[in-house]
């Protein structure tokens, strides 16, 4: 469940133009740009320019991304760099060649998965061409080649093209259309359809709902490395229980018969089919008698002589790693994870197949999610320790060199380290203390590296490093002064404390806390913000993406607070596995924790503390409000999940199980059921489009509140998904409901 709250991230501690803020309330006068709304969410973005999607050409020579306009922070061109001279160049103008065409629904839908792409138009990804002589470049529903020297061309023929991709060799282009695979020459001709079958019920080439929303799984075909054959999925939606959702817009309403699989009921039927890049010579692959199952991951041994398949049970606490003849389609289980009692098998992209036969692994085995390299049944565990790894960036087969992204040095940090595979333990840190890393991308063998990283003093910026770990040139220095769209809001900016409490149980929790400067004497409000669903984090030593917001906020008169709670992520196993079948309960007492902190500070208002929460957070206010009555001022809740029973399969019974055989869970995890509790302020948000958390949660829970006669606010979006939070109005509304119900006569 990949869900938003629009304060996903960490603050930022100590600036310089926080100490000059400091100095301000000392006496001394600075003049200072005052954020408001409505400049919070104009372009240019606050945080500065992004580039998104950086790639390296195979020779190296370009570092290639996607940048937003200057003018349009939402919509995005293709840009290169020179490695060698650090000068940058529009190499694709979006504007000049997009038709401003609709969408397909089905790309509609795959956006709304990849949260990074929400919202979002232009050139979103690209693909190079193994020479690096052309890149293909996906505009509007359409595919385009662009040469080096600016050039761009149609591929015609390929309107509401899905997943393209350019073969490894280079020898083809690939998409899907029309729930169909399609293969193009790269040298031109007619595109052929693989698969006939597609359609209905049927897909090929796709990822099915819970693949992309869950499993993070975006295509459903993969090329051999010599493009001799690609695997492809087939799969039929005709099991899959159909919900009639309305999408409410502003000028009408579409009535959408979507098939959703929602927690205890049935999933796709999954096939996996290896064929020539013309269609012949299909075979089916063995994937075992039991049918409901889930495909979780797919890749080719580096040779191409076999298939490596990752199948998961249904329940989601076994992971077979199957080898695939692609000859017969015959499989072999090379291993098996299995989870321990009371916890589940996390899926993870940090692993890697080599020439040898042997694998680098991710595994939780240990409690905590390390790297070990698995060869002819035999394991090795290659790191060790109180913390975890979160993605193997790259693996040097040649010196035996692994490089990957950890919380090593304390878990509000993410840096890059490097090992060797004949030293397991012997582990260096490549980044810089006191930076915490957004996205790292390498060549092959690690020898270069684009580093995103933040800190407490800096808004995210890319560098290109070489093999040590040491910057060799700016990608995008965005250093706040000048002209930088942050620069005349810097000598306000408030620094960020961090901390932490003892939960409940013991458990240490990690908070971070933004407050206006302190007046002796004065006690203020706290907007404390939470998330707190599995998989995510929210206190970190970075720079968070709603930083402006947050400082918006604080300009306000509020303090802004977050405390990471027992079920959050990347603290170990124990500490996730917290909620097992019991959701709404650990994260709804160290929330509370949090509150009881918040209420022993001198400088805090402790009647007038408001909670948010967006998706799960949204779920988490319900929860807290029901659970506490009169410990709160207030409450937000946005796109809440209010019954799981509501919610996809893949995620609810990982954590919740089968709503069939443990009834009582999802009965006591609901947010319906103690509904008459609340006797708070209560405002509730939703998007009147949402695919993912259906509206009829928020609208079970208010027939629930009118039942019971109880007061509450409703806000709904119409057209808007699940992303409405991302707009002004949300805080617009939000902000007067506050200032009615919780500050009333502004601060103390």
């Amino acid at each position: 469940m990949r869900i938003w709250m629009a304060a996903i991230g960490a603050g930022v501690a100590i600036w310089a133009g926080a100490a000059m803020a400091e100095a301000d309330a000392a006496g001394t006068t600075r003049s200072a740009a005052k954020l408001t709304l409505e400049r919070v969410f104009a372009s240019p973005d606050l945080a500065g320019g992004q580039p998104q999607a950086l790639r390296l050409s195979p020779d190296g020579t370009l570092l290639t991304s996607v940048r937003p306009r200057a003018d349009e922070r939402n919509r995005f061109d293709l840009w290169a760099m020179d490695t060698r001279t650090g000068q940058s160049r529009m190499l694709v103008d979006s504007r000049a060649i997009g038709s401003g065409a609709e969408l397909s629904e089905a790309e509609k839908m795959q956006r709304e998965r990849d949260r990074s792409k929400t919202g979002k138009t232009g050139i979103l990804d690209y693909d190079w061409a193994p020479d690096g002589k052309s890149i293909l470049v996906p505009v509007d529903g359409e595919l385009f080649v662009a040469t080096l020297d600016g050039a761009v061309r149609k591929l015609e023929g390929t309107q509401g093209a899905l997943n393209p991709g350019v073969s490894p060799r280079g020898g083809y282009v690939s998409f899907v259309r029309d729930q169909n695979l399609w293969v193009r020459p790269a040298n031109g001709g007619d595109a052929r359809q693989l698969t006939k079958e597609g359609g209905g019920t049927v897909h090929f080439g796709e990822a099915e709902f819970v693949a992309q929303e869950e499993m993070h799984r975006r295509t459903g075909y993969w090329w051999s490395p010599d493009d001799r054959l690609i695997a492809v999925v087939r799969f039929d939606d005709a099991p899959v229980r159909v919900f009639t959702r309305a999408s409410i817009g502003a000028t009408g309403t579409s009535i959408y018969e979507q098939r959703y699989p929602a927690a205890g009921t049935p999933n796709v039927l999954v096939d996996l089919f290896i064929m020539k890049p013309d269609g012949s010579g299909r075979i089916k692959v063995d994937l075992g008698a039991e049918r409901d199952i889930y495909l979780a991951r797919m890749n080719w041994l580096p040779d191409g002589s076999a298939l490596l398949v990752q199948r998961q049970s249904r329940d989601q606490r076994t992971l077979d790693m199957l080898r695939v003849d692609p000859a017969t389609g015959k499989a072999t289980v090379l291993f098996t994870e299995r989870a321990g009692e009371r916890s589940w098998v996390n899926l993870s992209d940090a692993y890697r197949p080599l020439r040898d036969g042997s694998l680098i692994w991710r595994s939780e085995r240990d409690g905590y999610a390390h790297l070990y390299h698995w060869k002819a049944g035999s394991w090795t565990q290659l790191t060790k320790g109180p913390w975890v790894v979160d993605a193997l960036v790259a693996v040097d087969e040649a010196t035996g060199r692994l490089v990957f992204t950890a919380n090593r040095d304390g878990p509000l940090e993410r840096h890059l380290y490097a090992m060797n595979l004949a030293r397991p333990g012997e582990i260096t840190r490549l980044t810089e203390a006191g930076w915490s890393l957004s996205g790292v991308a390498a060549d092959g063998a690690g020898t270069r590296f684009i580093i995103s990283r933040s800190s407490p003093s800096q808004p995210k910026q890319t560098y290109l490093a070489d093999a040590s770990g040491k910057r060799v040139s700016w990608v995008n220095e965005n250093a706040v002064a000048g002209d930088h769209p942050y620069a005349p809001f810097l000598p306000t900016h408030r620094p960020t404390q961090f901390g932490t409490i003892k939960g409940p149980d013991g458990t240490p929790l990690h908070w971070q806390m933004i407050t206006p400067a302190l007046q002796k004497g004065k006690r203020y409000p706290v907007f404390f913000m939470h998330y707190g669903g599995p998989g995510s984090q929210d206190v970190w030593r970075d720079w968070p993406g709603n930083m402006p917001l947050r400082q918006f906020l604080v300009q306000q008169g509020w303090i802004v607070f977050q405390i990471d709670n027992r079920g959050s992520n990347n603290r170990g196993k124990a500490f996730e596995d917290a909620i097992w079948h019991a959701m709404g309960t650990v994260e709804v007492e160290d929330q509370l924790a949090g509150a009881a902190y918040l209420k022993s500070l001198p400088f805090v208002d402790a009647k007038k503390i408001a909670i948010y929460g967006w998706s799960y957070g949204g779920y988490l206010t319900l929860k807290m409000m029901e659970a506490h009555p009169g410990v709160f001022a207030a409450g937000i809740s946005g796109a809440p999940v209010t019954d799981w029973a509501l919610y996809d399969t893949h995620y609810t019974e990982r954590y919740m199980g089968d709503p069939t055989r443990d009834a009582a869970a999802y009965k006591g995890s609901s947010a319906l059921e103690l509904a008459d509790r609340i006797s708070d302020p209560l405002m509730i948000m939703h998007g009147m489009a949402d695919d993912n958390v259906f509206l009829d949660n928020t609208t079970a829970f208010a027939a629930r509140m009118q039942a019971a006669n109880k007061p509450f606010e409703m806000m709904l979006y119409p057209g808007k998904a699940h992303g409405a939070v991302r707009d002004i109005h949300p805080w617009t509304m939000m902000l007067d409901f506050l200032d009615r119900h919780v500050k009333k006569n502004g601060v103390k």
